[in-house]
């Protein structure tokens, strides 16, 4: 949830520039799915929001009346680029599934008006995308990674009634857990002087200092947020493409607690009312206590546990294998009445 907004820094300076959208998306963006013209699957959704109507960057792959995945990702205010590793996996399976790029993200409009950044408000256009692309109780799952993660279960809360299953990965259900693992694992897993250095400037509040970043990449980033010794391009391109406004608001600078709308964000007790089939994701290196999700699909009334042994928080890609196994997996089972 938290991820990539300090490495997001180090391009800050492209904010200045204007942003261009691929050119095969701006003539035929707003054709309806079911048109006969071609668009390679682009639409550009629109959404009402209590201050106005804007509209949400989002591309079909695939036609599948039995299976409509939808893909929440993280930050707030990261993009769907750092889940391109879906595309070649749930296109194997046939799977229909909607990259999308929720508001205020780089792909779709960005209006500055911070009281649209709210889960609440999130939720609710999440049901107006699930009511745009033909989804319902017989055929929609939501998979949701990080922030994603927290949309998927609050939307579950209001609107479960439409969804097949729900995929949660890498996020657990309570703001105060995930910042006491932080706390209390993953900060003394760091060098006594490391962590002392991060805690120095955390405490000086000085975020744009250079050093923050020399010592959270090696120490914190490489270790729990993405393994992989060189990052996918479309992780890099997500991370230059984040909106830090709408994640400071929502979740703060610092990496080791939660200062901003999100910090007493909990929902932990009411997870036994999510009913329909749900598979919890969890990782050794994550940020989110494994433990935690495993506990979490117990509390549900129909969950699973996938463990990424050698996964962080984007297991996805640093545990893929593993990952995208149960994934589908988990997918095929609640497809065909086996959860």
């Amino acid at each position: 949830m938290r991820l990539f907004l300090l490495i997001g820094i180090i391009y800050l300076h492209l904010g200045c520039q204007e942003k261009v959208i691929p050119t095969h998306t701006s003539v035929l963006e707003y054709f309806n799915y079911n048109d006969s013209i071609e668009s390679a699957g682009v639409k550009m959704i629109p959404i009402k929001t209590p201050v106005g109507e804007f509209k949400v960057w989002t591309k079909r792959f695939g036609k599948n009346p039995k299976i409509k995945i939808l893909l929440l990702h993280g930050g707030p205010g990261m993009t769907h680029e750092y889940m391109e590793c879906f595309e070649t996996f749930f296109q194997r399976e046939g799977f229909e599934f909607y990259q999308y790029d929720q508001l205020g993200s780089y792909y779709s409009d960005q209006p500055t008006d911070s009281s649209l950044w709210t889960t609440e408000r999130f939720v609710d256009e999440v049901e107006q995308v699930r009511q745009a692309i033909g989804a319902d109780s017989s055929n929609f799952y939501l998979l949701g990674n990080s922030w994603g993660g927290i949309l998927g279960m609050e939307y579950t809360l209001k609107y479960q009634q439409h969804l097949k299953g729900l995929l949660i990965s890498n996020m657990v259900a309570s703001s105060t857990e995930y910042g006491k693992y932080a706390n209390d694992v993953l900060a003394n897993q760091m060098k006594p002087e490391v962590l002392q250095e991060i805690r120095a400037i955390e405490s000086k509040k000085d975020f744009n200092n250079p050093r923050f970043m020399e010592l959270l990449i090696p120490n914190f980033y490489h270790e729990h947020i993405c393994r992989l010794q060189e990052w996918p391009d479309g992780l890099n391109r997500s991370i230059k493409h984040i909106n830090g406004n709408i994640y400071t608001l929502m979740q703060g600078p610092s990496e080791f607690g939660i200062s901003g709308r999100l910090e007493k964000w909990d929902i932990k007790h009411r997870l036994n009312e999510i009913k329909v089939p749900t598979l919890m994701i969890g990782a050794q290196y994550d940020t989110m206590d494994p433990k935690a999700m495993e506990e979490q699909s117990k509390m549900v009334k129909h969950g699973r546990y996938l463990y990424c042994p050698n996964g962080s928080h984007l297991s996805m890609w640093d545990d893929q294998k593993v990952f995208m196994n149960g994934v589908i997996q988990f997918i095929k089972d609640v497809d065909h009445g086996n959860m």
